[in-house]
């Protein structure tokens, strides 16, 4: 027995393990990570191949090649976005949306010459994602530019206080306009769905005064306001009162002439009777007028030329007496 042997020498053979396996099976896993992917609800895929645009991708689970051949982007189509200009809001999520020197961004140069600081916000939706991707560079930074040219270009145009007073609405909608023809324009793939002015102010050195201008602006539309509610009021009822008396006066003038007519109507036909009967029309118009007077007189007195002496045949009324003089005894008629 050979003693040079070792213990080991004795052991048969283990059988060797073939790598080729070992590498199939990682391939086929990194084949099955790589040959599907999830698109957002909010979203939309945009299907490159080899870098090349293949096609979009609607949400939900699809599968691709794997190995990097087929690579996908999601696009939130369906979110609405938005851009902030001079202001920028803490733990935004769009990587466009803030700018890096919103100080700057927001001083501007009015049409009258006056300087303004202007914050506005412009929310868009990306409606095609191919265009968005390919056909401009870099389409966030391309809308934040033509957004700030734009809104310098409405603003220069415009008088300070139209710009803080009277002439935001009317700035908004001319940005959208101009905004979303540029837009369409460039190719951008976005809609412009709302442009907002926030915040529009003078420089810091001279907000004090504009705040005491502003302040005397709406005192004096509040006295306008007030002098037309008074005009309002007073004007119609004076017309009212001067309609009236105008009324009433024509009232009375018809209600003259009527009268006057019938007079004169009356008095026509006792002309025609008197002269038919001049004595008997005299009597007649002699009697009725007696009639008319004498139930108004206090004491009738019917005397012809006989009497000589009336006072003593008449009873005069007792006089009624003030309550303040002493009454004075009747004496005896002799």
């Amino acid at each position: 027995m050979n003693s040079d042997k070792s213990p080991w020498d004795v052991l048969p053979d283990s059988p060797k393990i073939s790598p080729t396996p070992i590498i199939i099976g990682f391939i086929a896993l990194i084949a099955a990570w790589t040959s599907y992917y999830t698109i957002p609800a909010e979203s939309e895929g945009v299907l490159l191949r080899f870098g090349k645009y293949i096609d979009k991708v609607p949400p939900g689970l699809h599968f691709k090649l794997p190995f990097g051949v087929d690579s996908v982007i999601a696009i939130p189509t369906q979110r609405q976005q938005k851009l902030e200009f001079g202001f920028t809001t803490p733990n935004y999520t769009n990587q466009d949306q803030a700018s890096a020197d919103p100080q700057k961004e927001k001083s501007m140069v009015t049409g009258d010459l006056n300087s303004a600081l202007v914050e506005w916000i412009v929310q868009y939706r990306i409606t095609d994602p191919k265009n968005y991707l390919f056909d401009v560079r870099d389409p966030g930074e391309t809308l934040r530019d033509i957004s700030e040219s734009v809104m310098r270009e409405v603003v220069g145009d415009r008088t300070v206080d139209e710009i803080i007073t009277i002439g935001r609405q009317e700035i908004e909608e001319n940005v959208l306009i101009r905004l979303s023809a540029l837009a369409k324009r460039y190719q951008l793939g976005v809609t412009i769905n709302q442009v907002q002015l926030k915040n529009v102010n003078p420089p810091l050195p001279v907000q004090p005064s504009f705040n005491e201008v502003n302040r005397a602006q709406q005192d004096r539309e509040n006295l306008i306001n007030l002098a037309n509610g008074e005009y309002n009021k007073a004007v119609p009822r004076v017309r009212g009162e001067a309609d009236q008396k105008v009324r009433a006066a024509e009232g009375y003038r018809f209600k003259r002439v009527n009268e006057a007519d019938g007079d004169a109507a009356a008095f026509s036909a006792v002309l025609e009777q008197y002269v038919k009967a001049p004595d008997v029309t005299r009597a007649r118009i002699y009697l009725e007028t007696l009639g008319n007077v004498l139930p108004k007189a206090r004491q009738t007195i019917i005397v012809d030329d006989t009497v000589q002496q009336i006072l003593p045949m008449l009873p005069f009324p007792a006089q009624p007496q003030s309550p303040n003089l002493p009454q004075q005894p009747v004496e005896e008629q002799k």
